[in-house]
């Protein structure tokens, strides 16, 4: 591609276009510089909310997966790609899922986390190859995530997985994108031209980042990972987890911390097991049962408690 091909690309973007609201933005002093910034973020809510049902429509998909053993997979170039894992990387200690259940893949690889890789996101086929080292299968999903919806890398790996029958998702801030057009589903809440002309990371990578939180967040509660309001599959790996820990039991049951402590020491920081075991009065081993019977789901193991 050109480089007279790839401007005339970037010239219908909106994303790429010129915010007529910060146009003197270099003028200003401090204080009104983030003003601005702050006024063109409160916008971003509102453009996720319009694509609410494609999350929903995304969300499904992947509790599907799950449920038939398959994964939730990101890929993307740059900030999106670290979004995704970003994303990723926080699943298990919040929600105690294997390492492998949620994966991000980025253009030129970890090392990209932390420093740009010239042209890493330029090539398809890496993309094809990163989903390819990963064993992709078809009862993964995919979701490609990039601001222009345009990137290379995402769309050689979104076309892979479509070739292999993995269910695909395009997350972009531009309508009618290429992923758009190549994924099963499409989200793409637009959010307007940057406060600085281009810089991305700013309200797209804003909305990227809600729309990653709602897939996983949402996901998690579908397949059993929440009581109420509350994470208790979380994972206690450090102090302050171990103490979240005790406060989850504490909250979900109104027992003392004694209480909480005890049942967390009889189920190895199990905090499901712990809550089940001062709901219902069940030693150990019957509330493990109990709640495999219920398939994870802590309220229908409550609830089915013999009266």
């Amino acid at each position: 591609m050109t480089e007279q091909t790839l401007i005339s690309e970037l010239e219908k973007l909106v994303s790429e276009g010129r915010n007529p609201q910060t146009m003197q933005i270099d003028l200003l002093p401090t204080a009104d510089i983030l003003q601005k910034i702050n006024d063109e973020d409160k916008g971003v809510p509102s453009a996720v909310e319009k694509v609410i049902p494609h999350i929903a429509a995304a969300v499904d998909r992947v509790v599907t997966a799950f449920q038939a053993g398959g994964r939730l997979i990101y890929m993307g170039a740059g900030t999106s790609g670290r979004l995704g894992v970003l994303d990723a990387s926080e699943c298990p200690p919040t929600f105690g899922v294997p390492e492998g259940l949620v994966v991000g893949l980025i253009a030129g690889g970890p090392e990209a986390m932390v420093r740009a890789i010239e042209g890493a996101e330029d090539d398809p086929h890496k993309g094809e190859q990163a989903l390819r080292d990963i064993g992709l299968t078809a009862q993964d999903v995919v979701v490609g995530i990039a601001v222009s919806g345009r990137t290379p890398y995402v769309i050689g790996g979104l076309n892979y997985a479509k070739q292999l029958g993995a269910a695909t998702i395009a997350l972009s801030c531009n309508p009618d994108s290429i992923i758009a057009g190549i994924a099963d589903i499409a989200i793409s809440p637009v959010v307007g031209p940057e406060v600085l002309t281009g810089s991305t990371r700013l309200k797209s990578g804003t909305a990227q980042k809600l729309i990653l939180n709602m897939l996983t967040t949402a996901s998690m509660i579908r397949i059993g990972k929440s009581y109420q309001n509350l994470m208790v599959d979380v994972h206690a790996s450090n102090k302050k987890l171990v103490a979240r820990a005790s406060r989850i039991v504490m909250q979900a049951t109104g027992c003392s911390t004694g209480q909480a402590r005890q049942a967390l020491d009889q189920t190895d920081n199990d905090v499901k097991l712990a809550i089940l075991m001062v709901k219902t009065g069940m030693d150990v081993e019957k509330a493990r049962v109990a709640l495999k019977d219920a398939g994870g789901f802590l309220r229908k193991a409550i609830n089915a408690k013999p009266v």
